[in-house]
């Protein structure tokens, strides 16, 4: 008998167990369940970003239209100060640019060639000035193979080497403020021609000059009127 108790006993516990697994299961399946609803959520989450960033707008990078570009006056002031001719190439007139680098090639050379006769005269003046036979570089100078025998010619030749030493340095200095001038000229031209660019020229704009009677209006008579200039300016 008490052997049987102790098998009831068994088989109560087998069945309570059977009854907890069987009330676990649901909660298993739901959470097998929820898993694929989740990823099916965040897959259809991505695709709506993707679409909606595929029906935004592109923009489209549009080639730059030359016929309209303007110059920036400013930019173009810049660059001519800080490289003669960078101001008329930015501005795109690159038929300026012979000018402006033939002037400066004209007044370097200028200043280089009077640089060498005022070099060399000045050494003749002060060779003819020294008294020492070894040093005669002022013969080169002569005219026609002459020398200088009497202390008249010594004068003479004294004062025309001074003059002519004075004369190059002074054309000298005067190339080089030349080429300033021409460096200056670059940038004024470069600033003035892209602030023109943007200028109106338009059909409005006109300025006329016509001639006149001029009445005072008290009187009708047309010979009574002066005739004079009538100037117009339509903006």
């Amino acid at each position: 008998m008490l052997t049987g108790c102790l098998a009831g006993v068994q088989a109560q516990r087998t069945e309570r167990v059977d009854s907890l697994a069987s009330d676990a299961a649901p909660a298993d399946s739901l959470v097998a369940d929820a898993a694929p609803a989740d990823t099916v959520g965040a897959d259809s989450l991505s695709k709506g970003i993707m679409a909606a960033l595929d029906k935004q707008p592109k923009t489209k990078k549009v080639p730059r239209d030359w016929t309209t570009w303007k110059p920036n006056p400013q930019r173009a002031l810049w660059l001519a100060l800080v490289f003669p001719g960078g101001g008329q190439i930015y501005n795109r007139k690159y038929w300026k640019l012979p000018i402006v680098y033939g002037g400066f090639i004209g007044c370097l050379y200028a200043m280089n060639w009077n640089n060498n006769m005022y070099k060399d005269y000045s050494q003749a003046y002060l060779d003819i000035c020294d008294k020492d036979p070894g040093t005669a570089s002022y013969n080169r100078f002569l005219h026609l193979g002459a020398q200088i025998k009497t202390q008249a010619d010594e004068q003479r030749y004294k004062e025309i080497f001074r003059k002519r030493k004075d004369k190059f340095r002074r054309w000298r200095d005067l190339s080089f403020f030349v080429m300033v001038g021409v460096y200056a000229l670059s940038v004024i031209d470069a600033y003035v021609d892209a602030e023109l660019s943007v200028f109106d020229i338009s059909k409005d704009l006109s300025f006329s000059v016509e001639p006149t009677l001029l009445n005072d209006g008290q009187s009708r008579n047309p010979l009574d009127s002066s005739v004079g200039v009538h100037c117009s300016l339509n903006f």
